[in-house]
């Protein structure tokens, strides 16, 4: 946990309600203006044995429940990932058009403090691209349309509430994990992240996933959503609590060829049986690129919230409940 010296929230509880109405009606007109993006109903639980549900690190346990009238089991999502690719096909979207929606989880294994809660809610966002765009220009371009509407949304928000002072610019820095494991060898990952947000202020870490030079990973991603060579974070600086802070996780995902080579180098092979990987390996399911914006993450930044709990319901310890207290921070 982090907890600034003198804190104190800008904005009243009431303030910050409706603030934070503010930053999710403004930020969604300009992400499905900038993506041409068309909101869409979500789930909230899958079946098993679609394989839909994201897997994230690997190591995650999902909520999962047996079903009074339907036979199997049932899992809370962690994320659409793999269901919004499944959407654009059902729904017959075009090259270039996709779909947003807003995405609600529950993530047992996340561990709480400042950023972190079991309860995840994101736009999750996913469009159809042409095979011509599965390159690293074309990533770059649609990142610099996310970081304009998060730009926009602040100037917003300033404009309503003008005791916020956060300024999110709209130039990013373009970085993989292995320049920054070649830059900064002794530090961890996450530590590299630090030190890339404070010297560039808003940074797209790129290409997470596979193994670095070193024989570590920068950080986990499931084998079966992003191809590893075309993803990455949206990163920013956060004064308030001096840390980098990740706003987005994103990237185009795989084709049949990177599909086979990254769950053969998970060693889950087995997937590939799965209805959903069975319909990327014939050609069935659509070229993609998609991502996940967190809700409450960019509330957070943009009101410069010390804990995510002063923007979401969430459930916390007691003791960290006080603790937050203690120091001026009364979580929802």
């Amino acid at each position: 946990m982090i907890y600034p010296e003198e804190y104190k929230s800008k904005l009243s509880l009431v303030d910050t309600q409706k603030a934070i109405k503010t930053v999710k009606d403004t930020f969604q007109k300009e992400l499905s203006s900038a993506l041409n993006l068309t909101r869409v109903s979500a789930p909230i639980m899958v079946t098993k044995e679609s394989g839909i549900n994201d897997d994230l690190n690997g190591v995650e346990r999902k909520v999962h429940f047996t079903m009074k009238n339907v036979e199997g089991e049932a899992e809370v999502v962690q994320s659409l990932a793999k269901w919004k690719r499944m959407a654009l096909y059902q729904y017959g979207f075009k090259v270039d058009e996709g779909l947003y929606t807003d995405m609600n989880a529950i993530r047992r294994d996340d561990d709480t403090d400042n950023l972190h809660s079991m309860f995840v809610d994101q736009w999750d966002w996913c469009r159809v691209i042409s095979k011509e765009e599965r390159n690293t220009e074309f990533l770059k371009e649609i990142v610099r349309k996310i970081v304009k509407a998060i730009a926009k949304t602040n100037e917003a928000v300033k404009k309503g509430y003008p005791s916020l002072a956060f300024e999110m610019k709209d130039e990013v820095k373009f970085i993989t994990t292995q320049e920054l494991e070649d830059k900064y060898p002794e530090l961890t990952p996450k530590e590299r992240e630090n030190e890339a947000a404070k010297e560039y202020g808003t940074v797209f870490l790129m290409q997470i996933g596979g193994k670095l030079k070193s024989g570590q990973k920068h950080d986990g991603r499931a084998p079966d959503y992003d191809d590893w060579s075309l993803n990455g974070d949206i990163i920013v600086w956060n004064e308030l609590l001096k840390c980098a802070f990740e706003i987005s996780s994103m990237g185009i995902r795989v084709d049949e060829k990177s599909l086979v080579c990254q769950l053969e180098e998970e060693g889950c092979t087995e997937r590939e049986n799965f209805p959903f990987h069975k319909m990327i390996l014939n050609g069935t399911l659509p070229l993609t690129i998609g991502g996940g914006i967190g809700q409450s993450r960019l509330c957070m930044l943009l009101l410069e919230k010390a804990h995510i709990g002063e923007v979401q319901c969430s459930i916390w310890s007691n003791e960290m409940r006080k603790d937050c207290e203690k120091h001026n921070i009364f979580l929802l």
